[in-house]
């Protein structure tokens, strides 16, 4: 094989970097916290928006790249994981210990220039996903009730970017991540039940791929839908849905639930896959029928 077609093999500095810092899953990030600082926002400020996208970025990419440093034993027992950088050997623990490092000083210095409490919950949040959560995924299915603690920041804490404060609003917005969180892991962790068996994890709510899951992935369910029309009645403060939204938003969560209960009822990776996909189209329309309703209205 020619040096050509080794390096045309090997995955580039660029690509490591993207697996490292899970490019994909910061940028989804990224997005909440802009949804929520768009509804938090009297007005909006262009140099808050870039500071609160670099500084959440930074965040993410810091607590995956320190999760990859403490699983990669396991990472390579798993066919998801086992070619990133860390567990594939092509970048060492002391590298990726420096990005996440620098990432995560420079992650906070960032947000503490929004406001002092921005940067609190980055810190909170980074703390809760390495500290709490990665331990404990291999020892108890409540790993994903800590997990969605950090999960659920992000909206919020956009909120709290634009206004500095935490109330009500910024409550709920984190109370609507939070138990989203559930249906989605929950699904797949269902479709990938072998892959993380392999490397110990413990996702489901039961242990195992039966009805007592199903069951709570539909009542986690009915929580979200629940939660997320809340603000049409008006006792949200300032997070306020015109009935219009609220229509809309639980068409949204009926659609959710369907594919939940296609769970329940098949119980199999295929419906499982469907309702991961269907929840990721579900909490990324329900943001953006929040922001397009605040300044339409």
């Amino acid at each position: 094989m020619s040096l050509t077609e080794t390096h045309k093999l090997s995955p580039s500095i660029w690509q490591d970097f993207k697996e490292i810092t899970k490019m994909r899953l910061a940028i989804s990030v990224v997005f909440s916290s802009m949804a929520g600082y768009l509804l938090g926002a009297y007005s909006i400020d262009w140099l808050t928006v870039l500071l609160l996208a670099v500084g959440g970025y930074l965040m993410v990419g810091a607590s995956n790249a320190y999760n990859q440093i403490i699983e990669r034993d396991l990472d390579a027992l798993m066919d998801r994981t086992k070619n990133r950088p860390v567990a594939a050997g092509r970048m060492s623990v002391r590298t990726a210990f420096t990005i996440a490092t620098i990432f995560t000083v420079l992650g906070l210095v960032v947000l503490y220039i929004i406001n002092p409490i921005t940067a609190v919950f980055g810190a909170i949040s980074i703390f809760l996903y390495v500290c709490v959560y990665t331990p404990l995924k291999t020892k108890t299915p409540l790993s994903v009730f800590v997990g969605a603690f950090p999960g659920a920041i992000p909206f919020m804490m956009g909120w709290i970017a634009a206004t500095g404060d935490f109330g009500i609003e910024a409550g709920t917005l984190f109370m609507l991540q939070f138990f989203w969180q559930f249906p989605h892991f929950w699904a797949i962790g269902w479709f990938l039940y072998e892959d993380y068996k392999k490397g110990g994890f413990f996702m489901l709510p039961t242990g195992e791929r039966d009805r007592g899951t199903a069951i709570q992935v539909v009542l986690y369910t009915i929580w979200t839908i629940l939660v997320s029309i809340i603000p049409v009645f008006g006792v949200t403060g300032r997070l306020y849905l015109t009935p219009v939204s609220a229509v809309l938003v639980g068409i949204l969560g009926l659609g959710l639930l369907y594919y939940a209960l296609r769970l329940y009822s098949y119980k199999n990776n295929l419906t499982a896959k469907r309702l991961m996909l269907s929840s990721v189209s579900y909490i990324t329309l329900i943001q953006i029928i929040y922001v397009a309703d605040k300044f339409l209205r």
